[in-house]
């Protein structure tokens, strides 16, 4: 049974790393007393051991250890063999750029849906939706498909943001962005605010956090969706 938290962002204002989630995690991730981290969408261009380094420290408050997909020496059976896995945040076209690269995409998919605990932030959250062509990161690198995991049946937009009427910036709204990417695909997609998660269990889809989520779907008016709205429907 998948059991995944699906969250926006790793990182509140005016927070530490994985602050606001880690009373979750501690619950999500029980049985774990290692995790598998997979750093390849390196924010910034951090190295992979810098990246792994600051979630080390995150999980070592709820006593789990942490180790880099990057550290072993075959990429397939780390991941087989994983108590638990978090893909974190940074660019998705490096990410799935990636996980194509090292031939671990179907495998990733296959130990989350056969219920290897799951945790995705942002670049990491991107990918559980059937494509990751909702993502608001850079083409910095070409990844061989834009296909990605499939763990949910619709599209994300990790860190939605509503638009700013006092904002003098006249360029496109994240609104205006995904009813661009409506002109020609017809999944829905869910805008995630910062501090809101997803908390998938088998084939239920329940929203978490504090605030609203704004769903889009091809030639409709966009829907808020409160928080505990179970969103197994949507598809």
């Amino acid at each position: 049974m998948k059991n995944i938290i699906i969250a926006s962002t790793s990182t509140l204002h005016g927070g530490s790393y994985l602050d606001y989630l880690l009373p979750e995690l501690q619950v999500h991730f029980k049985n774990c007393k290692t995790l598998l981290f997979i750093p390849f969408a390196r924010p910034g261009g951090i190295s992979h051991e810098q990246y792994t380094n600051t979630v080390s420290q995150a999980f070592e408050k709820i006593n789990i250890k942490v180790k880099g997909i990057h550290e072993f020496e075959d990429a397939t059976t780390a991941i087989n063999n994983a108590e638990g896995i978090f893909t974190g945040g940074g660019n998705t076209f490096l990410l799935v750029t990636q996980l194509y690269k090292n031939n671990i995409m179907t495998v990733l998919a296959e130990a989350v849906k056969n219920g290897t605990p799951y945790l995705g932030t942002s670049a990491g959250s991107n990918i559980c939706g059937l494509s990751m062509q909702t993502t608001n990161d850079m083409p910095i690198i070409y990844p061989p498909s834009f296909q990605t995991l499939g763990l949910i049946p619709f599209n994300l937009n990790p860190h939605y943001l509503d638009p700013d009427s006092q904002s003098k910036h006249m360029g496109e709204t994240r609104e205006t962005r995904i009813k661009e990417f409506h002109a020609f695909n017809t999944l829905p997609v869910l805008g995630l605010r910062e501090g809101s998660w997803l908390d998938v269990k088998g084939d239920q889809i329940i929203l978490k956090g504090d605030l609203s989520a704004r769903l889009f779907r091809q030639n409709q008016e966009p829907e808020e969706l409160e928080p505990q709205t179970d969103l197994s429907y949507v598809q």
